[in-house]
């Protein structure tokens, strides 16, 4: 007897809702298995393991098409939905990390660093604890109750006049190879009219806290040049901002000062992430819903100072006024 030698590859697919009806008229006359199966073109086994898996005793016949398609499809759904995180011991180690303040970002690289055989990013990491472990939302550093969803739906047009664009930036100020070039944001809060606008030098992250009577672009413009009016023109050259409003007044502040402006993408936060990140360590001093009313300008000062006098890694654990200062002079 010859062997059959055809790499034909045989499709299976799942039993249909029409299937299922045949199915279940065929039990209703009192047909044998073998002879539904025949019916609908299956395998006896086929129609042997559906009567096993969605059987319905509920009913007189037992077996009902309408309730096996819905167990069916439930449990089609539930096949597909991965564990995030498998892993034991990794969850374990980025519980400890989160629980020390660390980013899920910095935890995906010291995780790479501890085993190799550990594989996760950080999103991965933020869907786990959006999903599964709603207790560390606490932990991360701006601890919505829900993740905004990414995207850049809805986008309105700007009203902010003759804006350049990030992608026309020099590349020695992408480099961070020059001082002088910064990027600048404000943090608002629900409880009064006024914020406080946050200046981050790229090269060195020298920062500059100002408090703002109102989030208004008259107001950003006179803080900045009251900020910078005493500087060297060596550490004032251009500014990065967002699209909001209260950049407006960009180019008389250029006037003012001698400097170029730059504008990120709507929504793209993370091409000034140099300032956002300064934003949230002083979220750590005024969390959310501060009322900034009641915070004075020697208050921020002091925070100013507290992070211009940390040392830092990428700069070689010296702070950022000693280098600010040494390039500045």
């Amino acid at each position: 007897m010859k062997k059959n030698t055809s790499k034909e590859v045989k499709k299976y697919s799942h039993l249909s809702f029409e299937e299922r009806e045949e199915i279940t008229i065929g039990l209703e006359k009192g047909l044998k298995q073998c002879e539904i199966a025949k019916i609908i073109g299956r395998n006896p086994g086929t129609v042997s393991r559906e009567l096993r898996r969605n059987k319905y005793v509920a009913v007189k016949f037992k077996y009902r098409a309408s309730m096996a398609q819905i167990r069916a499809d439930y449990r089609n759904k539930e096949s597909h939905q991965r564990q995030r995180i498998p892993n034991k011991r990794l969850r374990r180690f980025i519980c400890k990390y989160l629980y020390k303040g660390y980013s899920p970002e910095i935890i995906t690289a010291m995780a790479v660093e501890r085993n190799k055989r550990w594989k996760t990013n950080h999103e991965t990491i933020y869907q786990w604890i959006y999903k599964d472990r709603k207790d560390l939302i606490i932990c991360l550093t701006k601890c919505h109750k829900k993740r905004r969803k990414r995207g850049t739906e809805n986008k309105k047009r700007s009203k902010i006049p003759n804006r350049i664009m990030i992608e026309k930036r020099h590349e020695h100020i992408n480099l961070r190879s020059r001082i002088g070039h910064w990027e600048i944001d404000t943090a608002v809060s629900r409880m009064s009219k006024e914020a406080i606008m946050v200046l981050v030098e790229r090269k060195t992250r020298f920062t500059i806290i100002k408090k703002l009577k109102a989030k208004t672009a008259l107001a950003m413009h006179y803080a900045t040049v009251k900020s910078f009016k005493t500087l060297p023109p060596k550490v004032r050259k251009s500014f990065t901002y967002d699209n909001g409003l209260e950049n407006a007044l960009h180019e008389l502040t250029n006037k003012k000062l001698g400097t170029k402006s730059y504008f990120c993408n709507p929504y793209h936060s993370w091409e000034k992430g140099t300032v956002e990140n300064i934003i949230g360590i002083i979220r750590r001093f005024y969390p959310k819903k501060t009322d900034w009313k009641k915070v004075s300008q020697c208050d921020l000062n002091k925070v100013a100072r507290y992070i211009n006098n940390r040392p830092m890694k990428l700069l070689r654990f010296k702070t950022p006024y000693q280098v600010f200062v040494a390039l500045a002079s």
